[in-house]
């Protein structure tokens, strides 16, 4: 079985895929694809190709791809992007997460959307694009706020506002940069939340401890992890948002808040599986993997 790692060389992700497939899976191989390389076409059989499904040279053509990264590009290159995962998709290459699921992921308020239609607790957010828009949110939110990007994750980009004076230059900056204003209640917790990753029908947990003084609990903003036993009713809950989202691996983003409310931030589309392997003893890449070939 041949399989397609869209990402760079040196993504510490795709080399853990090279390395779980050619140690566990005698038959399978790897190849990886460049996003600025593909392409598709219509018409003559000499330009119905794509990169995927037809080997360069001698190599064989991918019977699944999975998306380890979605580069920053123009609103034009992202859209052909998900264009060239829709065309594999619906010519038989098995893509992993499916283009539907990303553009969900990706989108930051569709997913809470996605996420608050099937009855799944979300924090309060307005999303909106004028700064006199954003102020009046940031008083109905109780003048705590985040401010993410509509784009993003592992807590890049995400400012908070508790001063009205700073909301308002803030507020501003964003609107004449042209961006989505994207308004998010603070939501008081225990300086912790919980990493959920499905990984096909299996489910791994951790907790992540924020760092001191820190409010943000992602791993690349140097918070601490440790195992965790979902309880059913948050088992529950990753369940319904990863539904909402769908996907083979996805990763949810639990918050107990200390109101006693348990809140999901969001579901990531490619999530990162490295503190939670080295913290849980798991071989994510392996199981991953044997989850794809079985797909067949």
């Amino acid at each position: 079985m041949h399989i397609g790692i869209l990402g760079s060389l040196d993504n510490p992700y795709v080399m853990e895929l090279q390395r779980a497939a050619s140690a566990n899976f005698p038959g399978m191989t790897t190849e990886v694809l460049r996003f600025a390389d593909l392409q598709v076409g219509i018409g003559e059989p000499a330009i119905e190709r794509t990169v995927p499904l037809r080997g360069v040279g001698s190599s064989p053509a991918c019977k699944a791809l999975i998306v380890r990264s979605m580069p920053i590009g123009s609103l034009e290159q992202v859209i052909f992007r998900m264009d060239c995962l829709q065309a594999w998709q619906s010519r038989g290459v098995a893509v992993h997460n499916p283009p539907r699921s990303l553009e969900i992921a990706i989108d930051k308020w569709l997913c809470l959307q996605r996420m608050s239609d099937a009855g799944v607790a979300v924090p309060a957010t307005v999303c909106c694009q004028t700064r006199s828009a954003a102020m009046e949110a940031f008083e109905i939110l109780g003048g705590d706020v985040l401010v993410k990007p509509l784009f993003g994750g592992e807590g890049r980009g995400i400012l908070r506002a508790s001063d009205k004076d700073l909301a308002w230059r803030m507020f501003g900056t964003l609107q004449q940069l042209g961006q989505v204003l994207y308004v998010q209640q603070f939501v008081e917790h225990f300086g912790y939340d919980i990493r959920v990753l499905f990984v096909g029908d299996e489910s791994y947990a951790i907790r992540r401890i924020a760092a001191g003084g820190e409010w943000r609990t992602n791993i690349a903003q140097g918070s601490r992890a440790e195992p965790h036993s979902l309880s059913s009713e948050q088992a529950d809950v990753a369940l319904r948002a990863r539904d909402s989202v769908g996907g083979s691996l996805l990763g949810v983003d639990l918050l107990p808040a200390r109101d006693g409310r348990l809140l999901v931030l969001e579901v990531n589309a490619v999530p990162g599986w490295r503190g939670l392997a080295q913290t849980l003893k798991v071989d994510i890449a392996k199981i991953f993997l044997r989850w794809v070939a079985r797909q067949r």
